[in-house]
C-alpha cells in the first residue's frame, strides 16, 4: 500500500538529510514542499533538489500562506492534505518535505491532524530531520546542555515576558525566529547578563549561514527571518563567548 510521508531535510545542508530520509526521498512517486507563496523558493525543496529525479518524479510545490488569518490557513492545510490522501489512494508514495524536522513547529503538524481525522486509513510514517539550535549549536561549537541542566524553546514571539521567565527558570533557552522583536531581545539580554553567553545563528547549514557569539557583533547585525539564538545562563566547557 502506497504511504504518506512527512520527511524532515534538516536546516538546509543537504549533508546533514539523513540516509532514511534520502532513500525515500529518492523512491517517492510526490514530493510535495511549503511555500510561504507562488513562485517563491523552498528551502526545504532546494536542501534535497539533488535527490530528485524530475523525470521520474512529480514535483509539487503548495502555498502556505504566512498570515494570522485562521480561515485561510485551514484552507491550505486541508488543501494539502487532500493532495495527500488523493494520490495516496491512487497507488503513490508522498513525501511531504519541511525544514528541520516534521513535528517540531513544522506546518505538517497541522496536516496530519487532518489526515487523522478525515483520511484515518492513509499511512503515514515520519521520518525526523536535525533541527535547526541542534545544528545551530554544532557550527557554534556551544554545548545545549550538560549534567543536570534543562533547556526550553521558544519562538521569540511569544513576547519578551515569556522569555524572561524561561531565561530564570532555564540553564540554556534557545530563541527562534528572532527578527521580529530582535532590538528587544537584545535590551533584555543586556540588563539580564546575558551577553557573554548568547549565540546567534542565521541560514544554518546554508551557503549564507552566519554563526556569531561576539555580542557586539550580533547587536550589529540585522536578522534573517531564518535566524535563531542560544543563550545559556552560563558558558559551557569548550564555548566560545565574548560579551
Amino acid at each position: 500500500m502506497a504511504v504518506a510521508y512527512a520527511v524532515g531535510v534538516g536546516p538546509g545542508d543537504p549533508e546533514l538529510v539523513t540516509r532514511k530520509a534520502e532513500r525515500i526521498l529518492r523512491a517517492a512517486d510526490l514530493i510535495v514542499a511549503p511555500v510561504s507563496r507562488a513562485g517563491e523558493p523552498s528551502v526545504a525543496l532546494e536542501t534535497v533538489r539533488s535527490f530528485l529525479d524530475d523525470r521520474r518524479q512529480q514535483i509539487l510545490q503548495l502555498p502556505f500562506p504566512m498570515t494570522p488569518d485562521r480561515d485561510q490557513l485551514v484552507d491550505a492545510w486541508r488543501t494539502a492534505a487532500g493532495v495527500i490522501a488523493d494520490n495516496v489512494a491512487s497507488g503513490r508514495d508522498v513525501a511531504f518535505i519541511t525544514i528541520g524536522d516534521p513535528l517540531f513547529y513544522s506546518t505538517f503538524i497541522y496536516l496530519l491532524g487532518i489526515l487523522r481525522s478525515e483520511w484515518p486509513g492513509v499511512p503515514v510514517e515520519i521520518v525526523p530531520g536535525i533541527t535547526s539550535f541542534c545544528a545551530s549549536a554544532a557550527a557554534g561549537s556551544v554545548p545545549l546542555v550538560e549534567a543536570d541542566e534543562c533547556f526550553a524553546v521558544i519562538p521569540a514571539t511569544a513576547g519578551i515576558e515569556r522569555i524572561i521567565e524561561a531565561l530564570s527558570r532555564f540553564d540554556t533557552v534557545v530563541l527562534l525566529k528572532v527578527r521580529p522583536l530582535f532590538g528587544d531581545i537584545l535590551e533584555m539580554l543586556r540588563q539580564t547578563g546575558r551577553t557573554g553567553t548568547t549565540l546567534f545563528a542565521e541560514r544554518v547549514g546554508s551557503e549564507r549561514q552566519l554563526i556569531l557569539t561576539d555580542f557586539e557583533q550580533i547587536a550589529a547585525h540585522t536578522p534573517d527571518y531564518l535566524s535563531l539564538m542560544v543563550v545559556r545562563r552560563s558558558p559551557a566547557p569548550g564555548a566560545s563567548f565574548h560579551s
